[in-house]
């Protein structure tokens, strides 16, 4: 069985990082002997050592870290593995040589410099991939793995624990507050439903201003900002529906994580979503930066609940037949053993 280094030295927050925590310990539950090299994080660690994995923390700092050239290097000699994975830019560009293969995984439209070390890349989306080739990556170490969620099961957020009308219709949303998620424009649409309450879930610069902005639109008193939140499964069991406004979004595991809750899903066509949504089958795809074309999809679907459920079916339908933790955790296998037999079958 494979032996796998992965490392992550991300944010404390985001949705390559919620992957990679549910990566981890799943590849681990499949068998595969992990570790795992992180961004100091304490949460993080003490997650993945609940999961059984060896947790090394570096520093991953700027180019001249040393601390963690060494030490990366230090824990590919002590565990010998058989694939080092490493997610996005700065993990990427501490991987040392060695006896193994480097794999780097993309979850956006990263500059490939910082992957010189990689021999195989993995994109999360089949745009991703095909722009990684597009860049001159060799066609046949370029690969699409999607991501997966895991199955939600909570018990709905009380609406009355955020001041929330038992019978108000609910539109839940999620992500940092920065410009690319493209907040502003949801509550811009959000002036143009007059019947329904807003919860968003996420922390960002941007907070200060949406918060005006939503004062200023005279929504205030329908719109709760709920910061970073670890409840998420109970969210989207208290959601009517779920939008993702994103102007820039590369994957959007909220839109999946929506369709495994069997929600109805809203997204702005941006990439991700643009691939995922199969408009008006799976959910519906409204232009980006279009705050009246979101309001009125919005109101569709307040107003007709038998369309609304049968997009959150078919979603569900998506949900199942590609994004399940058994579904890509076999890619990752298969993946694996491919590129593991090319390097025996080169030596």
């Amino acid at each position: 069985m494979t032996r796998l280094i992965q490392a992550m030295a991300g944010a404390p927050h985001g949705g390559a990082e919620a992957f990679f925590e549910r990566l981890v310990p799943a590849l681990a539950r499949a068998g595969v002997a992990q570790r795992a090299l992180i961004r100091a994080n304490s949460r993080r660690a003490a997650l993945l050592r609940d999961a059984g994995i060896d947790v090394v923390e570096l520093p991953f700092g700027g180019a001249l870290d040393l601390v963690t050239r060494w030490g990366f290097a230090r824990e590919v000699r002590a565990f010998r593995p058989g694939i080092v994975l490493s997610w996005m830019n700065r993990a990427s560009r501490f991987v040392p040589g060695g006896d193994f293969v480097p794999v780097g995984r993309l979850g956006g439209y990263y500059d490939l410099k910082y992957y010189r070390n990689c021999r195989h890349l993995i994109g999360n989306t089949p745009d991703i991939r095909d722009w990684i080739v597009a860049q001159g990556w060799p066609e046949d170490r370029a690969h699409y793995v999607p991501n997966f969620v895991t199955e939600p099961r909570a018990a709905p957020v009380p609406r009355a624990s955020l001041d929330t009308p038992a019978d108000a219709r609910l539109i839940v949303a999620m992500g940092r507050l920065h410009p690319n998620k493209a907040f502003d424009v949801l509550l811009r649409a959000m002036e143009q439903v007059h019947d329904a309450y807003l919860w968003i879930a996420g922390e960002g610069e941007l907070r200060a201003e949406l918060e005006m902005l939503a004062a200023h639109l005279g929504i205030r008193p329908r719109v709760r900002f709920l910061g970073w939140r670890d409840d998420a499964a109970a969210l989207y069991a208290a959601a009517d529906l779920f939008v993702c406004p994103s102007r820039h979004e590369p994957l959007g595991n909220v839109v999946i994580e929506a369709w495994a809750a069997g929600k109805p899903v809203i997204a702005c066509a941006a990439q991700g979503p643009g691939q995922l949504i199969i408009g008006g089958i799976n959910g519906l795809l409204v232009p980006v930066d279009d705050d009246a074309a979101l309001a009125a999809a919005i109101r569709r679907l307040l107003a007709e609940p038998g369309a609304a459920r049968a997009l959150a079916e078919a979603g569900r339908k998506a949900y199942l037949d590609r994004f399940t933790e058994p579904a890509v955790v076999g890619r990752y296998l298969a993946f694996f053993e491919a590129v593991t037999a090319g390097i025996s079958a080169r030596s």
